[in-house]
């Protein structure tokens, strides 16, 4: 009796362990209850949570999960959802179970603290997986080889973890991916040329990597994707010209690289050379080929394309710009410190949709049109240019302007207009005015007034005191006479006030203590207040 009772045992845990721990064998339904149970205990669930999925009559009622007859097809643990769990960090050794769960097609677990290396072995046991969202841990190491064996993925997300070594060429086996987000990483080494072989790829994302050399020459091959993003690697070399085959690509993102050449030649025909590509195709409407060496004049066929954001700061660029850039669909324009010179173009006041316009650190010249304030602009930095005038547009009727920065300028005399009460931001530091702003009351909003390295004379009004919002307030290296007004220091939000390089007299005020204020920095400042 106790020898049968000892084989019906072995027989049990064969059953046992023939299910669940044998990788390569199916798991039924009761099996895939287990791993889900052993997943949620080394994953640290709280006891009460585990109490009331063992009483669960079968895996199919735990609420992370999803299933199709009775077989667990979807997980669902990424950090947005309302099932976020309070795991105490959590090792890589959590996925373990889950490699047993065969029936697998969507497995979530972005943002979760997840820590370690990606098991060697199990990747292959997923076979039917089509999406895998591992962004937002802490995965380490390089990739397993099984991983590239998940013929039908469709999505794969390992953003935003600490994956390390090159980018397998073995990538090129998953001919099912539309979408590949990489970035944040510290992968390195070349881009693989298997890449161009995702005919069915739509987003392509490595950016924020150590990735080097040249963009592969074939990525005109990926003839469906629309989101290439290439950003914040060291990539050398020109832009393939096979990119202008692509003709759905409607963003690029190559910024802050160490691509060299003159300005591509072909980005006007970045939709294809069909004559009427513009009304029958998706067209490129995002451009952004900042932070590199870049070098040329503006294409006039880029110039005449449906943009909404332009981004080609940092290079160095020259010329005048073409009147066609700006076109009514046109949103974000930044040609920011690069050599273009010469007057704006007369008809940007066409771009009517124009909300951030970046030109500093250039050479254009001439006098400010004042045009320019019609346009509903929330951000305008004109700054370390040659524009000059003895006035500047009236920007009052502006209600949507945020940030003024005409800095560094040959602008001279009064400073003779108005400027929008919602601003928050001006700047008129390094230029030639005589006199201090006689229409800054109203400005109910302002927190950055810098009028610094000025020729202003005369007293500081009392009516700088209304502007109850003011956090930084610099008029250093002017030829301002008299005493500081004592109001200045009941300003209760002012927290930089820089008054040197003056001809100021009199006493220091006793309440200078009484500046309390918690400041925003400049930084702050410009990323709060457009979007």
């Amino acid at each position: 009796m106790a020898k049968l009772l000892s084989l019906l045992i072995m027989f049990i845990l064969f059953i046992f362990f023939f299910f669940f721990f044998t990788p390569t064998l199916s798991c039924p339904p009761e099996c895939q209850k287990q791993a889900l149970l052993q997943f949620a205990s080394l994953a640290n669930f709280t006891d009460d949570e585990l109490k009331s999925w063992n009483s669960s009559s079968d895996g199919c009622l735990f609420p992370f999960v999803k299933c199709s007859s009775s077989n667990v097809v979807e997980i669902h643990l990424g950090a947005p959802s309302h099932w976020r769990r309070p795991w105490r960090v959590p090792t890589s050794t959590v996925l373990t179970p889950l490699f047993h769960i065969r029936t697998l097609t969507y497995l979530d677990l972005f943002f979760n603290e997840i820590q370690g290396e990606l098991p060697r072995d199990g990747f292959a046991n997923l076979s039917k997986l089509e999406y895998l969202d591992f962004s937002g841990n802490n995965f380490n190491g390089s990739l397993p080889s099984q991983l590239f064996q998940l013929r039908f993925l469709q999505i794969l997300d390992l953003s935003g973890n600490s994956f390390h070594g090159n980018i397998p060429p073995e990538i090129g086996n998953m001919t099912k991916l539309s979408y590949l987000y990489f970035s944040g990483n510290n992968f390195f080494g070349e881009i693989p040329t298997s890449i161009v072989s995702l005919k069915e790829l739509k987003t392509l994302d490595l950016s924020f990597n150590s990735l080097s050399l040249e963009i592969p020459i074939d990525f005109g091959n990926l003839s469906n994707i629309d989101d290439l993003d290439l950003s914040s690697n060291n990539l050398t070399g020109i832009i393939p010209s096979s990119i202008q085959k692509l003709p759905k690509l409607d963003k690029l993102n190559l910024v802050n690289n160490l691509l060299t050449g003159e300005f591509p030649s072909w980005s006007s025909g970045l939709a294809g050379k069909i004559p009427d590509w513009i009304s029958t195709h998706k067209t490129l409407v995002h451009l952004d080929l900042s932070e590199n060496q870049l070098e040329g004049m503006f294409p006039q066929g880029l110039a005449e394309m449906n943009f909404e954001y332009i981004n080609l700061s940092d290079n160095r660029l020259t010329g005048s710009l073409p009147p066609q850039l700006f076109g009514f669909n046109l949103l974000v324009l930044s040609l920011s410190r690069n050599n273009f010179y010469g007057k704006l173009p007369s008809n940007i006041s066409n771009a009517t949709r124009l909300v951030a316009l970046m030109l500093d650190g250039n050479n254009f010249s001439g006098k400010l049109p004042k045009f320019i304030s019609n346009i509903n602009l929330c951000l305008l930095d004109l700054s370390n240019n040659n524009f000059s005038s003895n006035t500047l547009p009236d920007f009052s009727s502006n209600v949507n302007l945020r940030i003024i920065d005409l800095s560094s300028n040959e602008f001279s005399d009064e400073i003779s207009t108005n400027f929008s009460q919602t601003t928050s931001f001006l700047s008129l530091g390094k230029n030639k005015f005589s006199s201090f702003p006689r229409n800054l009351t109203h400005m109910s909003n302002l927190k950055y007034l810098g009028i610094h390295d000025n020729k202003i004379t005369g007293e500081l009004s009392n009516s700088i005191c209304q502007i109850s919002t003011l956090q930084i307030l610099i008029l250093r290296n002017n030829s301002l006479q008299g005493s500081i007004p004592d109001c200045i220091f009941n300003l209760t939000s002012l927290q930089i006030l820089d008054l040197s390089i003056n001809h100021l007299v009199g006493k220091i005020p006793t309440n200078l203590g009484n500046l309390t204020g918690m400041i925003e920095t400049p930084g702050e400042i410009f990323s709060n207040l457009i979007w």
